[in-house]
């Protein structure tokens, strides 16, 4: 059983990159907020008697089943939206991409403005290539290689087999090396 200190620390820990996998999935920081909030409300409640170690994966199973809810959500809506934007005039939404490029370090001033330039330009063209994946290809991509999940532990979370878990995974890391030599990226 876990204490609330090791509770709170797993949640500490998980934060960040829940945030970008949620963001990933949806395209929307502020949907990518809700749905990491709601996953670790529904952690806290439901799951804080569990040992720490069932964390990770029980964690990461209800982060998935809650982007799931919010795609069913979003198709309601879009329906709704669809059907009363025809009595309407039509607005442009914003189609910005809303993924934020990880910003080095600002204490650091040693960096120069050409690295500073190119390590942005490198990770905007890797998030982009991993937010093209299908969406199970990058589930089981970001749980194997993100969160350092392995087979059977990401089988669990994703709810197919060990099996279903390397073919995603070797079509998202194919599918991304081809992005990225697209990029002038070459294998090593």
């Amino acid at each position: 059983m876990a204490t609330p200190q090791e509770l709170s620390d797993f949640l500490a820990q998980v934060e960040r990159r829940a945030f970008k996998q949620a963001v990933y999935a949806v395209r929307d920081e502020h949907g990518a907020l809700d749905i990491v909030q709601d996953s670790m409300m529904k952690l806290s409640e439901k799951y804080a008697d569990k040992p720490a170690a069932e964390f990770p994966m029980l964690f990461q199973r209800i982060l998935q089943n809650t982007i799931k809810d919010y795609w069913r959500r979003q198709k309601v809506r879009t329906l709704w939206t669809t059907l009363f934007s025809s009595f309407g005039k039509a607005e442009d939404d914003d189609d910005n991409d809303p993924l934020e490029i990880l910003a080095g370090d600002p204490d650091n001033d040693d960096d120069q403005p050409e690295a500073e330039l190119q390590r942005r330009q490198t990770l905007a063209i890797i998030e982009d290539a991993i937010s093209r994946l299908p969406a199970r290809q990058r589930e089981a991509f970001i749980l194997r290689y993100w969160e350092d999940m392995d087979v059977a532990e990401t089988a669990i979370s994703m709810g197919c087999s060990e099996g279903s878990v390397k073919t995603h995974c070797s079509r998202a890391v194919h599918t991304l090396a081809a992005i990225l030599e697209k990029h002038g990226f070459s294998k090593r």
